[in-house]
């Protein structure tokens, strides 16, 4: 294996690591249920909320393809499955339940909240830590959470 020597100590890459590693949970965590929500909304609003929430699943799924790789250039290998995923996210699944396309909107909105508050709090981490790629990064993340909570937040009635 070829070591990673991209101007951080292996010490700062680790803790970077991990808290990507957290970070990835909670955003696959949220795709999953975005993809959920798209394929069983109901309703009068079917067809906007169906297409609304495939844009937000779609892009999620490219955020956590970008922490996959952010994770990966820091010399460390990033999770993979939902065992993994659900043991460090902190968001909750609802098996077998599926609410109305409110309780839809506001449980993705929460969950973006969530997902903002953690982030926000990495981004400081990280500064500290002189890890400016990843804190860029999360600064440009915490910018796509807060455009999809305003969208959620704006279609909530």
């Amino acid at each position: 294996m070829v070591h990673t020597h991209i101007g951080l100590s292996e010490a700062v890459r680790k803790q970077v690591g991990e808290k990507l590693t957290v970070l990835v949970s909670y955003e696959f965590t949220l795709y999953v249920k975005t993809l959920k929500f798209h394929w069983n909304v109901q309703g009068r609003d079917f067809k906007p909320l169906h297409l609304f929430f495939e844009e937000q699943y779609e892009a999620l799924l490219e955020v956590v393809d970008k922490f996959a790789e952010r994770i990966r250039s820091l010399g460390y290998m990033a999770p993979g499955t939902m065992t993994e995923f659900l043991k460090l996210s902190k968001l909750t699944e609802a098996p077998g339940e599926n609410p109305d396309d409110q309780g839809m909107l506001r449980a993705l909105l929460l969950d973006h909240e969530t997902i903002i508050q953690l982030i926000r709090k990495e981004i400081d981490a990280t500064a500290e830590l002189g890890d400016m790629g990843t804190n860029n990064f999360l600064c440009d993340i915490l910018e796509m959470h807060e455009k999809m909570a305003w969208m959620l937040r704006a279609s909530v009635s």
